[in-house]
Order: C-alpha cells, then sequence, then structure tokens
C-alpha cells in the first residue's frame, strides 16, 4: 500500500477508480454515436461529390462554344454523343440529390442536436450518480471501521464474560462451601441450644427446689415469730408514740428474716430487742401500709438502707399519679443536622432519645429542666422513622402498686419477698444499683437491671437495635422490601413487632433474632402497637386493625376519616389515641372498640404521614402537634381544648412524647429542633 487518501482509501484504490469511470465514460459516449458517426461520414462524403460536380456544371462566362458543354465523358463516351443528357436535365436532376441531401442533413443536425441533449442529460445524472457512489463508498469505508472497532469490543467483552462466568462459579463453588459450612454451624448450635436450654432447665429446677425450701424455712420461721408475737399482749391506752416505736421494732424483728442470702452486710446481724407492739394479727390495711412504710425508710446505721445497699445508689422512678399540661419552654437544641422525626422517653424519665433524617440517633438527659448530650449512637441505615425503649417500670402502674401492697395475707413478710424477687417489667434499666419506686410519698426499693436497649425503624427496609452504652447497632432485623415506619418491643423485651410500607408487620424473636411471624396487613402501615396478645396497625387506607397474636386472621378492623399518622396506647392498655390526616384525633375504647371522642381545633393541621400524638401518662390529657408549631392540648374527660402552645417551633412538629412522671413534655420539628417544656 502506497499510502492513503482524504478517506483513508489506499492511492493503488482511486486510481483504479478513476480509470474505471473514464472507460465506463468511453463506452457510454461512443455508443451514443456509433449510429450517428456513419451518417455523418456519407453526408461527408456525399457532400464532397455534390460540390465537386457543382464545379464542374458551372460554364464558363465566356466560353459559349459546345465544347464548355463536354464532359470528361464525352471522350469515353465514342459514338454514343447523342444519348447523353443536357445539362439542364442534369442540373435538375443534381438540384433535387441536393435538396434530398440537405433534408437529410437537416434530419441528422436535429438528431446530432437531440443526441447532444440526451447526452448531456446523462452526463449531469452520470456525474450524480458519481458523486452518490463517492458518498456512499465513503460511508461503506466507516461502516467497515465502526464494524472492525465493534468487532474488537465484542471480542473484548467475550473474553470479560469468559472471565466473569468463571469468577462467578468459583464464587457459586465458594457459596455451596459456605452453605454447607452454614449448615454444620446450624445443626452445632442447634445441639449446643438444645443442651443449655436442658442445662438451663436443670439448673432452674434445682433453683427453684432449693428456693422452695428456702421459702418453707422462712414461712416456718416467720409463723414462729408471729406465734410469739400474738402471745404477748399491749395496752390499749398506749401512746400512738410507742405503739409507732413498737411497729418500727417489729419491722427490725422480721426484716432480717426476709433478707436475702447472698447479701452480707452489717445489717445480717439479728436484733435482739423487746417486742413492744401490738399484735401483728390485729394489723388493719391502713397499719399495714404504714408498717411497709416505715420499714423500707428505716436504716440501721448511717449510709445503709435495709436490703444493704448504700443509699445513694437508689435512684427514684415516679409513677404518674396526675399530669399537668405544660405551659412553658424549659430548654431549645438543635439535635440533628436534618428534620427530626422520632422522640421517645426513657423508662426513668430523665434518658430521652431523638431520631431523626441523619441517620444519627441522639440519647439526651433532662437535668434540672435542660437537656444534656449523653450519647450518639450510629450505624442507622437510613433515616429514623421511629425510636423505642424496652419494656421497664413503664408499665408498673398505681393499682399495680395498690394490688401489691393489699393483695398479700401477711403484708410485713411476702412483700419484701415479692419486692425482693426479679420484676419482669422492671427490666431495662442503665448503671442503677437499686430503684425505688414512689406513690404518693411511699418509696419501695426494687432491685435494678442492667441494661437499656433502643429499638429503631429506618428506611433502609430494616429494624436495629443498640444497647445503651454502645455506639454501634447490636442488631439488625431485616426482611422488609419497603420502607420500615414503625418498630415497638411488645411487653416482654425478647419480643418486637415492625411496620411497613410493604404492607406487612412483621413479629420478631429478639432472643434469636430471626422474624416469627409475618402479617400481611393489605395497606401501607404507618404506626404500630402492641397490648398483651394483641397488635393494632394504624394505615394509609384509612383503617385501624387489630391482630391477636395467636390467630392468623385479622380480628377487628375500625375505619377512620383520613391516614392513620399514629397510635398510642394508654398505659392501662384500655384506650387507644389514633392521629389522622382529616386533622383529629380519635380516642377509641377498646373495651366496646368504638370511638369514644374526636378532636378538633381551630389551626391544628396533621403536617406530615408520620405525626405523632400521645395520651399523657394518666391518660387525662391527648397532646399533639401541628403544621404550624403549635402544641394542642384536648381534656380527654371533657373532649374540651385545653389550651395551645406557640414556642420556638417555627415549621411543622413531627412528634411529641410524653415522661412517666407527668412533668416534662418533648417535641421535635421539621426544622431539627428538640424543644423540652414544662
Amino acid at each position: 500500500m502506497a499510502g492513503s487518501g482524504p478517506l483513508g482509501v489506499p492511492t493503488a484504490r482511486w486510481k483504479r477508480h478513476i480509470v474505471r469511470q473514464l472507460r465506463q465514460r468511453d463506452r457510454a459516449q461512443k455508443a451514443l454515436f456509433l449510429e450517428l458517426v456513419p451518417a455523418y461520414n456519407r453526408l461527408l462524403e456525399k457532400a464532397e461529390l455534390l460540390a465537386w460536380i457543382s464545379e464542374k456544371l458551372q460554364p464558363e462566362p465566356n466560353d459559349v462554344t459546345p465544347t464548355t458543354l463536354q464532359g470528361p465523358w464525352e471522350e469515353d463516351s465514342g459514338p454514343d454523343s447523342d444519348e447523353i443528357p443536357s445539362p439542364t436535365t442534369l442540373r435538375v436532376k443534381w438540384q433535387e440529390e441536393e435538396e434530398g441531401l440537405r433534408r437529410v442533413c437537416g434530419e441528422m443536425a436535429y438528431q446530432v442536436v437531440e443526441k447532444s441533449a440526451a447526452l448531456g442529460a446523462l452526463e449531469s445524472t452520470l456525474e450524480e450518480r458519481q458523486s452518490r457512489l463517492a458518498a456512499l463508498e465513503a460511508h461503506v469505508a466507516e461502516l467497515q471501521e465502526a464494524r472492525a472497532r465493534h468487532a474488537r469490543q465484542v471480542d473484548a467483552q467475550r473474553e470479560l464474560n469468559a472471565a466473569q462466568r468463571a469468577a462467578y462459579e468459583a464464587l457459586r463453588a465458594h457459596a455451596r462451601l459456605q452453605e454447607a459450612a452454614l449448615r454444620r454451624l446450624e445443626e452445632e448450635a442447634r445441639d449446643l441450644l438444645e443442651r443449655l436450654v436442658q442445662r438451663k432447665a436443670r439448673a432452674a429446677a434445682e433453683r427453684n427446689l432449693r428456693l422452695e425450701r428456702l421459702e418453707k424455712a422462712k414461712q416456718a420461721q416467720v409463723s414462729l415469730e408471729l406465734k410469739k408475737a400474738a402471745k404477748r399482749t399491749v395496752s390499749i391506752s398506749e401512746s400512738p408514740h410507742s405503739v409507732s416505736q413498737g411497729i418500727r421494732e417489729e419491722a427490725e424483728t422480721l426484716a432480717p428474716t426476709a433478707e436475702p442470702l447472698s447479701l452480707k452486710s452489717e445489717a445480717g446481724d439479728k436484733w435482739k430487742r423487746p417486742f413492744r407492739s401490738a399484735s401483728a394479727t390485729s394489723l388493719t390495711l391502713s397499719r399495714c401500709v404504714d408498717v411497709v412504710k416505715e420499714l423500707l425508710d428505716f436504716k440501721k446505721r448511717r449510709g445503709h438502707s435495709v436490703g444493704g445497699a448504700p443509699e445513694q445508689r437508689y435512684q427514684s422512678i415516679p409513677v404518674c399519679v396526675a399530669a399537668r399540661p405544660p405551659t412553658q419552654v424549659q430548654d431549645v437544641l438543635d439535635a440533628h443536622l436534618s428534620e427530626v422525626n422520632a422522640v421517645c422517653f426513657g423508662p426513668s424519665s430523665s434518658l430521652l432519645a431523638t431520631g431523626g433524617a441523619d441517620r444519627l440517633i441522639q440519647l439526651w438527659n433532662v437535668v434540672g429542666g435542660r437537656l444534656e448530650a449523653n450519647q450518639t449512637l450510629e450505624g442507622a441505615g437510613g433515616s429514623i422513622t421511629s425510636v423505642d425503649f424496652d419494656p421497664s417500670v413503664r408499665g408498673l402502674s398505681l393499682s399495680d402498686m395498690v394490688c401489691l401492697l393489699c393483695g398479700l395475707p401477711n403484708p410485713l413478710s411476702m412483700i419484701w419477698e415479692a419486692l425482693r424477687q426479679p420484676l419482669p417489667q422492671l427490666s431495662g434499666l442503665r448503671d442503677v444499683a437499686s430503684v425505688q419506686v414512689q406513690v404518693k410519698g411511699l418509696r419501695l426499693p426494687l432491685p435494678s437491671f442492667q441494661g437499656s436497649q433502643v429499638l429503631a425503624a429506618t428506611y433502609n427496609q430494616a429494624a436495629q437495635i443498640w444497647k445503651v452504652g454502645e455506639v454501634q447497632s447490636k442488631e439488625t432485623l431485616s426482611g422488609h422490601t419497603d420502607k420500615v415506619t414503625a418498630a415497638k418491643f411488645k411487653l416482654t423485651r425478647h419480643q418486637a413487632v415492625t411496620g411497613s410500607r410493604d404492607r406487612t408487620v412483621k413479629e420478631w424473636d429478639l432472643g434469636r433474632a430471626y422474624c416469627s411471624r409475618t402479617i400481611n396487613v393489605l395497606s401501607y402501615c404507618n404506626d404500630v402497637v402492641c397490648g398483651d396478645h394483641v397488635i393494632i396497625s394504624g394505615h394509609y387506607d384509612q383503617k385501624i386493625r387489630f391482630w391477636d397474636s395467636r390467630v392468623p386472621c385479622c380480628t377487628q378492623v375500625i375505619p377512620v376519616q383520613g391516614r392513620v399518622t399514629s397510635l398510642n396506647l394508654s398505659y392501662d392498655q384500655l384506650h387507644l389515641l389514633s392521629c389522622s390526616r382529616d386533622d383529629t384525633l380519635k380516642v377509641i375504647d377498646l373495651r366496646v372498640s368504638n370511638i369514644r371522642q374526636v378532636f378538633r381545633a381551630d389551626g391544628f393541621r396533621c403536617g406530615s404521614d408520620w405525626t405523632k400524638a400521645v395520651f399523657s401518662p394518666d391518660r387525662s390529657y391527648a397532646l399533639a402537634g401541628s403544621w404550624d408549631g403549635a402544641l394542642y392540648i384536648w381534656d380527654v374527660d371533657t373532649g374540651k381544648l385545653e389550651g395551645s402552645l406557640r414556642g420556638p417551633h417555627c415549621t411543622a412538629i413531627n412528634a411529641v412524647a410524653w415522661c412517666a412522671s407527668g412533668s416534662h413534655v418533648v417535641s421535635v420539628d421539621q426544622a431539627r429542633k428538640v424543644v423540652l417544656w414544662r
């Protein structure tokens, strides 16, 4: 190849192309003139002959002799000169031939003109076709180059596909090995779990047997003490001070008998004081309560309580008797990097959790009317839509305490023994060695439980669990196919319920971190709450559905006007508060499964599909935030608007929370603000 032209075609190719075009042009033009050239040659020959004859026939001007009329043929004619035609005849004859030749010449000239015009048209057509042919050849060359380039790309892609196929086969082989190993590990884990359960069962049986024996021994000792006390008499005219002193001494006598064997302190010594009070069998109910109060407030030595633990380690967890609506702002913080979607108080009313669209959960301590940063929980895969603390003393109501105090046949010994045993509803407190429940001045020391958990629903199709004190997520509950909008603990900290926009509600066994049940709820689920055996879900299709954990189908449906944005269950689990996009709050009496009250207010509007409304701890009030940043409070008993509060919020309030003691309210909005009210 000598070189390439402008279009990348080799030089030899365009030369051959030019030669081929010239030959084709010669053939085309020659074909047009093949008929015209012979006729034109004949015409020229005849014209020359006529010109020569005309010259011969022209007479000389001065020659009038007969010899001038003789032509060259006269010499050859000889004796036949009489047959020679006359010049006039010849002239006429030649004129006729000349006229015929002229007509032929005219026709030939006309044909020449027509052929020339046709030739010009053919030449223009030829040039146009040649230009089109050149363009097509250039396009063909480009297409060939593109084809070659694509062929190279296809080859490269085939090589890449072959490499990826080999890698995929290797991954499949590795996955099969991993699955086999996982099955082996699962079998080993099941075996270990069965052995652990059996061992725990044996240990529990042995422990129960020991405790039963200890209980029988204690009951026998208490019976003996009561028999001894019944034999002693006291004068009726004894002063109240002496009676109180006698009860105090009786508590001093009975408390060490109920003290746990594991506690080793100075309070373990037996007290030997004379019994001077009335008989224990004659105590009334009010006197029993006073005895318990005196017993639990008594301190044998400075710095020690009845249980032997230092007094500074007690933490008072108040139970709300009568909540008061908030009236003023105590603290305002920009808590998150973007809008705050969820808020929840901890079991002690001094711990607060907030979750936002920045994928963080912030823990706060409520100290002296201020919010102090405690910890930041990280690792969420999406925006936080709901937060919840694990169950604790939030479920211990005033009625439970009264039943606990009044429902026992022997208050002094049985109350202390009941309080000494771990209560399942009191799990989840953090860094508290001992707990007191305060009801109208009565302080009951309760055992402590270490470690509280936070459950959060996220937009990454999962719910996550954190342990307070640990930064990273402890467990991830994955299985939904759309955003998880709600996540709540059940009454036991080992179970949870999540609701999602994939139209399902899932129950989770947190001990094994797997989904124990999936409920198809037919519509987007915006919020869920849990009772003893019931799960209540609020939906986008303007319905509230009830699901029994023991029954596979829906047990009841309550329609409401507007999409349900939130649900809140009262502490006694008898009333349900729903908030919906028709800008109303509804109180549903679960005993009759009917809407009891509907709350409305001028200016109140839900700001989003996840606006949260809550009951006060004593169910006296209902609280919700509006789109304009105002808090609206309704009286549940009268159904009237108690009042509205306007403060630092300038955008829609997403969620509110009322602490278990009833003293504080927290609201969060779309402008990153967290506001503490009192």
